[in-house]
Order: structure tokens, then C-alpha cells, then sequence
């Protein structure tokens, strides 16, 4: 990775967050050619574009609320109705990734603990679930260091390669809300 890759990564707003996480290293072949063979890899696209066109549709709604209230309303009843189908399809792959663990999350990259190491340059297929609204994503990234902690593990850092900007624009939006989210908190009396 040269000089310019690293600051282009650190202009990237980091969070402190708790996703459910799964990655495996690519093999050589595989991570040429972009192949990440998964049973899953569906069911991932499908909650990611459900997330891209419930953005993608939040201005249109504004728009007829402000001309038919009640056609909002019902649109919007249509809608929770789809978010409740996409979070019963994200528990099913958050029973598979397990438990939600902290990392640190930006548009570049992400970083993470592991139990064991991983090679510098390695290629990850990463399956990731944002919280709380169950955002499945199917990303690849490459380790670019794994440090070792003192409890016997290793902190993952990894950049993220080839995001769509339908991808990008998703995990910018998490993080936008995160931010807001400990915003209200921070400023809410204790």
C-alpha cells in the first residue's frame, strides 16, 4: 500500500461500533479473480438493496406526504412491513455470524479482534452485519496489519477493496447515524 493510499484512508471518519463479523482468507486464486463463493452471497445482496431503496425512497415519501397525507401514511406502513421481512432474514444470518463484536469502522477500512493471526496482504472475504438495522454486507478487504494484544490476540486492520458506491454510500450513511446517535446521547443528562 504507497504513502497516498494510507492518507486517502485516514480521511475516512472512524467509529467505534458492534457489528457481527465473519471473514475467511481468499484463497490466491480466488482473490485475482474476485471469486468468494457463498451459499449466503444472495441473501446479503438482497438486505443491502433493500437499505440502498429504502434510502433512495426516503425523498420521494417526503414528497407525497407533502401531497397526500394519507397515501404517505400507507406507504409508510408498506415500508416497515418490508423492514420487518429484512430484519426476520438478518436474524437468520446473525444466528450464523454470532454474537455482535467491537470494531472500528470507516468507508476505508475496518479493524477487529481475531483469535488467531493473519498474514499482512492476505485477501478477506468479510460478511458483515450493521446494527441496529441488520445491514448484511458482503465486502473484500485486505489486511494491511495484525497487530498482537496482550490476551493472546490479534488486532485485524483491513482496507476495504472494490466497493460498489451503492456499498460506500451504506456505510457512510451507518456511520452518519452512529455519529448522530452518540451525539444525542452525549448532550441527554445523565
Amino acid at each position: 500500500m504507497s504513502i497516498e493510499d494510507v492518507d486517502d484512508r485516514r480521511e475516512y471518519y472512524r467509529i467505534e461500533d458492534r457489528i457481527a463479523l465473519q471473514f475467511r482468507v481468499l484463497e490466491e486464486d480466488a482473490a485475482r479473480t474476485g471469486a468468494a463463493p457463498d451459499g449466503d452471497a444472495a441473501l446479503f445482496a438482497l438486505l443491502s438493496e433493500l437499505h440502498a431503496l429504502d434510502y433512495e425512497s426516503q425523498h420521494l415519501l417526503r414528497h407525497i406526504g407533502e401531497r397526500d397525507r394519507k397515501l404517505a401514511g400507507y406507504l409508510k406502513i408498506v415500508n416497515r412491513r418490508i423492514d420487518l421481512l429484512g430484519q426476520a432474514l438478518a436474524q437468520r444470518l446473525l444466528g450464523e455470524l454470532g454474537e455482535p463484536q467491537p470494531v472500528v469502522l470507516s468507508e476505508g477500512g475496518l479493524s477487529f479482534s481475531s483469535a488467531q493471526p493473519v498474514a499482512v496482504g492476505s485477501r478477506l472475504a468479510l460478511k458483515l452485519v450493521l446494527m441496529p438495522q441488520a445491514l448484511g454486507l458482503q465486502l473484500r478487504a485486505v489486511v494491511i496489519h495484525c497487530q498482537p494484544r496482550d490476551d493472546g490476540g490479534y488486532t485485524i486492520g483491513t482496507a476495504f477493496e472494490h466497493l460498489s458506491d451503492a456499498q460506500r454510500q451504506l456505510l457512510a450513511r451507518h456511520i452518519l447515524q452512529k455519529q448522530a446517535l452518540e451525539r444525542r446521547q452525549a448532550r441527554q443528562p445523565s
